[in-house]
């Protein structure tokens, strides 16, 4: 019930703002799209956790969310499959844009080369084989084409208007996406009441602007998979 209400938060949080920013921009919000949006944040939400407990869970001896993180990326490839979204429009490609590894691969390698620095000053404990497998496979392989590939493309439907910085054309949409991201991790509900981590917030919205960067400029989601698997396992393995 706890993760019923907090998604529950996160979706009226979601629906408050846009259409806070829908009322102040008028005709330049799609209120179709934006409900569309909260609706994928609700479901994808609803796969992760196994309709909140009520599907069983049908990997036996395992310490993490498999099963969730499956029954969510199914749900992604099934809405990207619909012809108002489509794959390709989605990210789900290999094919990358015209001459974007030029300035896709070193923002990349960059990241990387955080993410390894960040591994060497706080290493962690031993991890096992399952925690390594899980994080260099799940993490990206759901997170990104929901949050920059299906809920990108609805969010950028939700809100007209483009403003061009870094190479690439930035929405209102995009940004909501990385807030999105960031509240899957830092918001929640427990105890009675809801709680929130700024520190969290900070950690994962920030980073995934550079996701819906490379996204922008890739019109893929390889490069994103990529280094959201290499960001989570790193630790795990230096």
């Amino acid at each position: 019930m706890d993760g019923f209400i907090g998604i529950l938060g996160v979706v009226a949080l979601l629906l408050v703002v846009g259409g806070g920013f829908g009322l102040l921009l008028p005709g330049r919000i799609s209120w179709l799209w934006l409900l569309s949006a909260a609706g994928l944040v609700f479901v994808n939400d609803a796969m992760l956790t196994r309709v909140w407990g009520l599907i069983p869970d049908v990997i036996p001896h395992s310490n993490w969310n498999w099963q969730g993180k499956l029954m969510a990326l199914a749900v992604t490839l099934a809405v990207a499959a619909l012809p108002m979204l489509g794959w390709k429009r989605s990210g789900l490609t290999l094919t990358q844009a015209p001459g974007s590894w030029k300035t896709a691969l070193p923002v990349t390698a960059a990241y990387a080369g955080l993410f390894l620095v960040m591994a060497l000053i706080f290493p962690n404990e031993s991890a096992s084989k399952e925690a390594i497998a899980f994080q260099l496979t799940m993490p990206g392989l759901e997170e990104e084409p929901f949050y920059r590939g299906v809920l990108l493309v609805a969010l950028g439907q939700a809100f007209s208007g483009r403003l061009r910085l870094l190479g690439v054309d930035w929405s209102l949409g995009a940004l909501l996406s990385c807030a999105l991201f960031g509240l899957a991790h830092a918001f929640g509900f427990s105890d009675g009441a809801f709680s929130f981590d700024p520190m969290t917030m900070a950690l994962t919205s920030l980073p995934s602007l550079i996701g819906v960067w490379l996204v922008l400029k890739t019109r893929s989601l390889l490069l994103p998979v990529l280094m959201h698997n290499f960001g989570n396992a790193i630790m795990l393995l230096v």
